[in-house]
C-alpha cells in the first residue's frame, strides 16, 4: 500500500485509494527517475501561452523553475509532450493530482488543460497559500520515464490587521504608534504625518515620538506595501493637549461716545475659556459692555466710551493645563504713543529704583 501512503500525506486535499493499481506503479517509477521534461511557466487565464516544445532526452537534471502567482489568481502550468509518450501524470509533492485523464484530487479548483495529444497542462483557479510547493509533470515513454518540477510561489497582498486607535496626549508625553501587517513577501511599513507637509517619517511597525510637541499633532498615515497589489493604508489621529498661549491682541483707539472693540486670540488644546478684567475686577456683559467668544477668539465691546473707560484691560485664557494673560488698551485718539511711553517710563523708573536699592545695600 505504498501508493496509498503517498496520497494520505495531505488528507485535506487528496483521496486514498483502496489498492495498488498499475498506474500507481508507473507513477512511483516516475518519482524515482531523474530525467527532465520541458515544463513552461503559467500564462494568465485568457492569455495564450508560449509555444510548447516536445520532450527531449537530457541526461543531466535541470534546475527547478519558479512560478510566482498572486493569491486569488488563476495559473496554468504548461506541460507539452510528443506522440511517443505512453503515460503521463501530475503530482504535487508526493500527492497524485492526475494520472492520465483520471483526476485523483478532490479539489474542484484543479483541472487539466489538454489540446489534442501534445499538451498536458494543469490549471489551478483561485490560488491560495496552501497551493504553494513543487509540481511535477511525469512522463513515461517506451524507453524511459522523465520528470521535471516547477515550484509554485504564492504571493499575498499586504494587509494591515492592527493599528493604534486615535490618541490624545499632553504635550511632552512619549507616544508609540503601532501598525502591524502581514503578506507574502513580508510588507514594508512606512509612516507619514499628513498635515501640514506629509513628510516621511520612520520605517517600521512602531513609530516612537519622544516628548511630543503641538506641531506633531495631526493625522498619521501607516502604509503597508509588498508590490503584490495596491498598498494597504490606515490612519491614526494624534491630539496633543497644551496650555493656552495668547498669540494676538488688538487695542482700540476710540473717541468718547463711540464703540471701542478690543480683540484677543489664543491657541490652546483643549479650547480655551476667556475672561476679561479691568484692574482687579472681572468684567461681564452688561448694558455698556459686551463679551463675545468664538472658538479661540474673544472680543470686548465697550458700547459708549466715556473718559472712565480709557486704560488697560486684561484678557485671560485658561484650560485645564494652564493660564495665560495679556494686556489690551482702550485709548483716546492720538494718545496711543503716550500710553506706550508711559509704560516705558514706568519700567525705567523701576530699574533705577532697583539699582539705587542695590547700591545702598552694598554700603
Amino acid at each position: 500500500m505504498l501508493c496509498l501512503r503517498m496520497q494520505t500525506a495531505n488528507k485535506t486535499r487528496r483521496r486514498a485509494l483502496p489498492a495498488v493499481s498499475p498506474t500507481c506503479v508507473f507513477l512511483l517509477q516516475c518519482l524515482l527517475s531523474g530525467s527532465p521534461v520541458r515544463v513552461f511557466s503559467p500564462a494568465p487565464l485568457g492569455r495564450s501561452a508560449s509555444p510548447g516544445f516536445p520532450v527531449i532526452s537530457v541526461e543531466s537534471q535541470r534546475s527547478t523553475d519558479n512560478i510566482t502567482i498572486r493569491q486569488g489568481d488563476t495559473t496554468v502550468i504548461r506541460c507539452y509532450v510528443d506522440d511517443k509518450v505512453s503515460k503521463v501524470a501530475w503530482l504535487n509533492r508526493s500527492n497524485i493530482i492526475f494520472a492520465g485523464e483520471d483526476k485523483w484530487s478532490l479539489d474542484p479548483r484543479v483541472e487539466l488543460v489538454t489540446q489534442g495529444q501534445l499538451e498536458y497542462s494543469l490549471r489551478i483557479q483561485k490560488v491560495d497559500v496552501f497551493d504553494e510547493g513543487p509540481y511535477t509533470c511525469s512522463i513515461q515513454t517506451k524507453q524511459q520515464s522523465k520528470t521535471s518540477q516547477v515550484y509554485l510561489i504564492v504571493q499575498v497582498p499586504a494587509i494591515i490587521y492592527k493599528v493604534s486607535e486615535d490618541i490624545t496626549v499632553n504635550e511632552g508625553s512619549n507616544v508609540t504608534l503601532t501598525c502591524l501587517a502581514n503578506g507574502r513577501p513580508d510588507p514594508a511599513i512606512t509612516w507619514r504625518l499628513l498635515n501640514p507637509s506629509a513628510e516621511a517619517l520612520d520605517v517600521g511597525e512602531y513609530l516612537e515620538i519622544s516628548g511630543v510637541v503641538r506641531s506633531q499633532a495631526g493625522r498619521y498615515e501607516c502604509k503597508a506595501s509588498n508590490d503584490v497589489s495596491t498598498p494597504d493604508v490606515k490612519y491614526v489621529n494624534v491630539v496633543v493637549n497644551y496650555p493656552p498661549y495668547i498669540k494676538d491682541v488688538r487695542s482700540s483707539e476710540t473717541a468718547v461716545g463711540q464703540a471701542g472693540v478690543l480683540h484677543c486670540e489664543a491657541s490652546a488644546v483643549p479650547q480655551p475659556e476667556f475672561e476679561w478684567y479691568r484692574d482687579e475686577r472681572r468684567l461681564s456683559s452688561s448694558q455698556s459692555l459686551t463679551i463675545q467668544v468664538s472658538g479661540s477668539r474673544t472680543v470686548l465691546v465697550v458700547a459708549n466710551v466715556t473718559e472712565e473707560d480709557y486704560g488697560n484691560y486684561t484678557c485671560v485664557a485658561t484650560n485645564r493645563l494652564g493660564v495665560h494673560n495679556a494686556s489690551v488698551f482702550l485709548y483716546k485718539p492720538g494718545m496711543g504713543r503716550d500710553i506706550n511711553s508711559a509704560g516705558c517710563i514706568c519700567q525705567s523708573l523701576w530699574l533705577l529704583l532697583l539699582c539705587v536699592s542695590s547700591a545702598l545695600l552694598q554700603c
